[in-house]
């Protein structure tokens, strides 16, 4: 397998000047035939003090038949000491911070790029970073977080009250971000193409990220796609029956405290697929089978990943427990638009968005094999799996 690595900026830095790049944000806007229904959800709120910072995320589902013109993110973070943590929320929209001493209201407005369409989900990054470089755990403080706009049509499921949390334990913390198909990505070239049409093959990226302070000993990932999609030949992996269930297992490969794994894999939408539709139902869900103990040494061998091996190795059950699994999986829909009035979109790198940035996706600009990555924490190396490919020293 080819794999790359780079280094990106601070997660603490990026996040502070995140803060303070703010825009005024105005009552929401009203639009007739927009209605819909957003929900929201959070994962990844719990990090080991090992760790300077994480990425978490306020997850907006569109559970509608619309698409609004205006969606606003609050974080009330007034109830958090930020003598020990400091909790951020960052869009490509911006955000407004409000607190006489200390951040306490947090208030983001969607780009429009990040609005999800009907049956779509945004991710939105919650950044929590040590206060200071001595502070450590247990601790934890309530959290608030709300969505507004005027094209909701339930509010029922607009608000999550969460703890963030800081704990003294020592281990692995998997984080998982598979962005919603849109796109038709040319398999050789790995240039943006247009929208997806029925019939159309595309790559699908998946970043697994290890925020926690040890190292990831074996990885299992388990991808599900929606009803329509098929998985093209995966070398290495186990693909079921109706080509739409992928388990990909490594029980050598380690995956680094600051490391995130970005695997892109070939899919087939089916010509029969009715379109415009967005197909719902896909998931990816990642394991770690254990942590290596911090004095091991690492050779640069096992941090290779194996799925191009052809044959996977049955893994020992442990009592490994990862620091928080909230946020071990996601879910994807595919985009497919009609045939109709289509076209390319001709070459050039996929856009994206925050929520497809890497976990955090609010840091320096990094490019891989032809995709827009921004990266966030401090140290942290990308690491990009083509399955089947040849491993290389490189």
């Amino acid at each position: 397998m080819i794999f790359r690595t780079r280094r990106a900026a601070s997660l603490a830095t990026a996040a502070l000047l995140a803060s303070g790049t703010f825009t005024a944000l105005g009552a929401p806007a009203y639009a007739a035939g927009t209605e819909t229904d957003l929900a929201l959800t959070a994962a990844g709120t719990r990090a080991t003090d090992g760790v300077e910072a994480k990425v978490g995320w306020a997850k907006i589902a569109n559970q509608g038949e619309g698409t609004p013109t205006k969606v606003l993110v609050k974080v009330d973070t007034s109830k958090v000491d930020d003598s020990k943590l400091i909790v951020a929320s960052v869009t490509e929209g911006g955000c407004e911070v409000t607190g006489d001493t200390k951040p306490e209201l947090w208030v983001c407005e969607l780009d429009k790029e990040e609005i999800p369409g009907p049956g779509e989900t945004t991710e939105v990054p919650i950044v929590l970073f040590k206060a200071a470089e001595g502070v450590t755990g247990p601790y934890q403080a309530p959290v608030t977080i709300s969505i507004e706009s005027s094209d909701d049509t339930d509010e029922s499921n607009n608000s999550v009250e969460i703890n963030v949390e800081l704990t003294p334990e020592s281990g692995v913390d998997l984080g998982v971000i598979v962005p919603d198909v849109k796109t038709r990505i040319d398999l050789e070239t790995l240039d943006e193409d247009g929208p997806v049409h029925p019939g159309d093959r595309t790559v699908f990226w998946s970043e697994i990220a290890n925020q926690g302070d040890l190292t990831a000993q074996g990885l299992k990932l388990t991808y599900q796609l929606p009803k329509g999609v098929s998985f093209l030949p995966v070398e290495g992996c186990e693909i079921s029956s109706d080509k739409r269930r992928a388990v990909c297992e490594d029980d050598t490969f380690l995956l680094e405290r600051d490391t995130v794994l970005v695997v892109p894999l070939a899919v087939e939408v089916g010509k029969g697929v009715e379109a415009p539709v967005t197909l719902t139902g896909g998931s990816l869900e990642a394991v770690a089978f254990g942590a290596l103990s911090p004095d091991a040494r690492i050779s640069q061998q096992a941090t290779k990943p194996g799925f191009g091996k052809a044959e996977v190795r049955e893994i020992k059950e442990s009592e490994f427990a990862d620091i928080d699994p909230t946020d071990n999986s996601d879910d994807f829909a595919v985009v497919v638009a009609a045939t109709s009035g289509g076209g390319g979109g001709g070459g050039g790198l996929p856009v994206t968005g925050v929520q497809a940035g890497l976990i955090g996706g609010i840091g320096a600009g990094v490019v891989l094999a032809g995709v827009a990555m921004f990266l966030v924490a401090r140290r942290r190396r990308v690491v990009l799996v083509t399955p089947g490919d040849e491993k290389t020293n490189a």
